[in-house]
């Protein structure tokens, strides 16, 4: 045992470095699972609140985050559109974010072409706008001026999807996937602050806490927090997908650098030589 615990000393660190890839990647690549994903109250708050909607519904979906929260949020919000899908319920895109509009037209054609929907009849990315909390108040007084075509130019008065909709009275639930400003915090003080509008947020895991007051509150009906609460929620849409990997994956690496630390310290410890004195 004295014997391989010196030899730790030299390992070369490339074989830790190996030894960790290959406990991320191959989670990624096989969807090797570790442990179950159990769902919490608050994804299945968030799953509830989508299931009780009457079908044909509209309900806005705000992808505020860029490629840079793509592990936590990307998740979160292709979920969330096959939940819609496939109840049935319409959906208007809109993004804050300069990077969010490609995320968004890939969630939408993603689970469109999944659960044959048609693009500008069953959903309709109206794109990105820059002005943050004036945008959102804007779309209180009137979000056809506020967004007058969608991401393809196309003028919203020529797109069924947006037929009947003036401003949040003909939307049923705003679903906010946030990064952080402008985001969910937001979202819930210009819009369901004063139009009552029922609202259900994916959020990052470190901004999280941030909103359980919100919850609390009532001002949220659910809330989906990181990499853990899309992970949840993909098993409550019975879609597991890349967040439900990723955890297998991060739990996997984590074990492995905590072994490693334990494995470390005990190598440093002072090793008794032979013939050495009792």
């Amino acid at each position: 045992m004295s014997f391989s615990l010196s030899a730790l000393r030299h390992l070369d660190r490339r074989w830790i470095f190996l030894a960790i890839g290959l406990l991320v990647v191959v989670p990624l690549l096989t969807g090797f699972h570790i442990a179950p994903v159990l769902p919490g109250a608050r994804a299945r708050g968030f799953y509830d609140v989508i299931q009780k909607l009457p079908a044909g519904s509209t309900v806005l979906l705000a992808g505020d985050y860029d490629p840079g929260t793509i592990a936590e949020n990307y998740p979160m919000h292709l979920a969330v559109a096959r939940q819609l899908m496939a109840r049935n319920i319409k959906i208007i895109g809109v993004e804050l974010y300069p990077g969010g509009p490609p995320l968004a037209d890939r969630v939408l054609h993603i689970a469109g072409e999944e659960y044959k929907k048609r693009e500008s009849y069953d959903y309709v990315n109206l794109g990105y706008k820059s002005g943050n909390e004036v945008v959102m108040s804007q779309m209180g007084s009137s979000i056809p001026r506020t967004f007058p075509a969608d991401r393809r130019g196309i003028p919203v008065g020529r797109i069924p999807v947006m037929k009947g909709i003036e401003n949040f009275g003909q939307i049923a639930l705003l679903v906010s996937i946030s990064a952080g400003f402008p985001g969910t915090k937001e979202w819930v003080q210009q819009i369901v602050s004063r139009y009552h509008v029922p609202m259900v947020a994916g959020v990052t895991a470190v901004s999280a806490p941030e909103y359980y007051p919100y919850l609390q509150a009532g001002q949220l009906q659910g809330l989906l927090g990181g990499m853990a609460g899309a992970a949840e929620y993909e098993v409550l849409v019975k879609a597991p997908g890349l967040a439900t990997r990723g955890m297998d994956a991060q739990s996997l690496a984590h074990i492995f650098i905590a072994l490693m630390i334990i494995l470390g310290n005990l190598a440093a410890l002072p090793q008794r030589t032979p013939g050495a004195k009792k």
